[in-house]
């Protein structure tokens, strides 16, 4: 009877070692690599946006996602917003070693205006809703707003050789608890908030580099952001 008790608890350690390991490491760094790009037909209302990111665990070669996303823009004559009709398609992959992935493809329709006050403070505010086809799972939705805060330090206005500070705050909410196979998520989804240093290298060409804090249900985690934004 000893015997197999001594084996029951050495298989229960041998497993809660295994889900440690594999449990997100909340205090590695993680890094985000990414390239925005916006532009529009002619001058016209008509355009289009994207983007490509490599988001890893840790500061490179552990694949936390591969995202790629692009859209059609749309921006009303008589009104400051834009309106976009986009696709996305990611690949997640697992933490640590383990090498496998899963796959997601995503529709989303987006809404962002522009807000200004005096002449520092430049703010945009985006809503966007998805419709996700994640691997293995039923249809799923989620609502997100975000809302970003641009401020010029060395100059008044966003131009040329701008030093800026950048920060935002955007919000995720799922759309329904159940995804099938009977798992559920929570309402909250996640919290990501960023605050990073940007300089203007030139009209429709900008760097960022900083940090975003993201908080889920279940994990909380800092990742390096280096970003490029052009606007064609």
């Amino acid at each position: 009877m000893k015997k197999y008790l001594y084996v029951l608890i050495i298989g229960i350690a041998l497993l809660i070692s295994k889900n440690a390991n594999a449990q997100i490491n909340e205090n590695a760094m993680g890094a985000w690599y990414m390239y925005f790009f916006d532009t529009t037909f002619k001058e016209g209302p008509w355009g289009v946006q994207g983007d490509v990111q490599l988001r890893n665990w840790n500061i490179a070669g552990d694949k936390e996602q591969l995202l790629l996303r692009g859209g059609i823009t749309y921006k009303p004559k008589k009104a400051d917003i834009k309106l976009t009709f986009g696709y996305g398609n990611i690949t997640t992959g697992t933490y640590g070693p383990d090498k496998s992935t899963s796959a997601e493809s995503r529709i989303y329709q987006e809404a962002l205006f522009p807000v200004q006050f005096g002449n520092r403070l430049y703010t945009n505010h985006r809503f966007r809703y998805e419709q996700r086809f994640v691997e293995g799972q039923d249809l799923r939705t989620r609502y997100r707003y975000n809302l970003f805060l641009n401020i010029a330090l060395n100059k008044a206005e966003m131009d040329n050789k701008t030093l800026y500070l950048a920060f935002y705050n955007e919000l995720f909410i799922n759309g329904q608890r159940n995804i099938g196979n009977g798992n559920t998520v929570e309402i909250f989804d996640r919290n990501r908030f960023y605050a990073a240093l940007g300089y203007m290298i030139k009209k429709g060409l900008k760097i960022q580099f900083g940090v975003m804090r993201q908080t889920t249900d279940n994990w909380s985690k800092n990742q390096l952001q280096l970003s490029f934004h052009q606007k064609i």
